[in-house]
């Protein structure tokens, strides 16, 4: 099926009849066009030049094992689709704007902070996202229950592959620093919860479950319904992988009954922190 208006990201995608493998997922990166990578550069530039901790950031760099690269380039692909997921929730839901201030001011937060991860991750590895285009369930920014389930689901999903990180990273530094991004993925997932009840009954609120991605319908009552981070009993950076192959690859995303229509594209800029008490700073957190 040759989709219309099919970007070429998503016409190679669909060229890959067998599916991707970990190897064409984690390493492709003919997607990104000479524009895309131009502002990339330029923000990693930025990035570089705004950390606080050039001695171990160089240390990090100059002794980033491969198993660690795979996880960061992983990394980097979520942080590229958290990003798009925010944007696109924030400029193009209906239901946004009727949200209350306090809910849009989180969204808008969230975008800011994963947008600071990618460029965090991208200035260790010195390698963009391979992917710069990202598929999403039917009716993705029409319908705020799919909005939600699919944001929660996403969340979800980057806690576990962060924790993989915190177990599996060879350096101290870099546990840390994947312990510290996930709590921040932790909070987008129970605020995230937080919206549902905000939603007006315009736009099929108020919504009272969520379904994240265990396929199982939670109430939003309470929001933060967690004892203790799930892992979602992932020890491999390669579960991570899999579970985003729907937003990613074509035919992945096909399969899932996504919407093949469109794909929306990875818009890069430049993040300002919601506080500057919750930068950076160092690998180590001091």
């Amino acid at each position: 099926m040759n989709a219309p208006n099919q970007t070429p990201a998503a016409s190679q995608l669909e060229d890959n009849r067998s599916g991707l493998s970990r190897r064409s997922f984690l390493k492709t990166a003919s997607f990104a066009g000479a524009t895309s990578l131009a502002v990339l550069g330029g923000l990693a530039t930025a990035a570089h030049a705004e950390l606080q901790d050039p001695d171990t950031m160089k240390a990090e760099k100059e002794n980033l094992k491969k198993d660690d690269r795979a996880i960061l380039v992983a990394a980097e692909i979520a942080e590229a689709l958290a990003v798009t997921t925010y944007s696109n929730i924030i400029n193009t839901s209906k239901f946004f704007k009727a949200l209350p201030t306090d809910d849009q001011g989180y969204l808008a937060g969230a975008l800011q902070e994963e947008m600071s991860h990618y460029l965090l991750e991208q200035s260790v590895t010195d390698q963009f996202t391979p992917y710069t285009q990202f598929f999403y369930p039917n009716n993705m920014f029409t319908d705020a229950q799919t909005t939600l389930n699919t944001l929660v689901t996403l969340e979800d999903a980057f806690i576990a592959a962060y924790l993989v990180g915190v177990r599996n990273f060879t350096t101290r530094n870099l546990r840390v620093t994947a312990a510290r991004i996930m709590g921040i993925e932790s909070d987008h997932r129970t605020l995230a919860r937080v919206l549902g009840p905000d939603v007006t009954k315009k736009f099929g609120g108020p919504i009272e479950t969520i379904t994240g991605v265990l396929g199982v319908a939670e109430s939003v009552d309470p929001p933060n319904n967690n004892g203790y981070e799930r892992t979602l009993c992932w020890t491999s950076i390669d579960q991570a992988v899999n579970a985003l192959l729907p937003f990613v690859d074509f035919n992945s995303a096909k399969a899932a009954g996504f919407d093949t229509l469109q794909s929306f594209p990875f818009e890069p800029f430049n993040p300002t922190l919601p506080s500057t008490l919750g930068a950076f700073v160092s690998f180590s957190g001091c």
